[in-house]
């Protein structure tokens, strides 16, 4: 008998192809319904600020950078680093506060799944 073949045992006849078959059309399925939702995350746009509201910034779910708000008491031509260090904290607040919605809205679809990445 072949390595893996008990007696009394028969081969699975054909019945891998038709799971094999079944779990790439699931597969398939779960990957249209990720790209569905990274396009309704893309929709979505998050605000942060900086400096007690000096710094407004808005982020979209590609992570793009879409609006700056800076209040004229906040622009001051000798302390322009303050500007600069503001604007970047609200920026990186933006990016994580996107990253962390997205993150969650694919743990939904994919759950306890352990795909790397997502």
């Amino acid at each position: 008998m072949g390595q893996g073949m008990r007696a009394g045992k028969k081969p699975n006849a054909g019945g891998g192809a038709a799971t094999m078959q079944k779990q790439i059309q699931q597969m398939q399925a779960m990957q249209r319904k990720m790209e569905e939702m990274q396009a309704e995350i893309d929709k979505k746009e998050v605000t942060a600020t900086a400096g007690g509201g000096a710094v407004s910034v808005t982020v979209n779910g590609k992570k793009e950078l879409v609006k700056v708000d800076l209040k004229k008491e906040v622009v001051d031509p000798d302390d322009v680093e303050m500007l600069q260090d503001l604007i970047i904290a609200a920026v990186n607040e933006g990016l994580r506060q996107i990253e962390e919605l997205s993150s969650n809205e694919m743990s939904k679809l994919t759950g306890g799944l352990g795909i790397p990445g997502l």
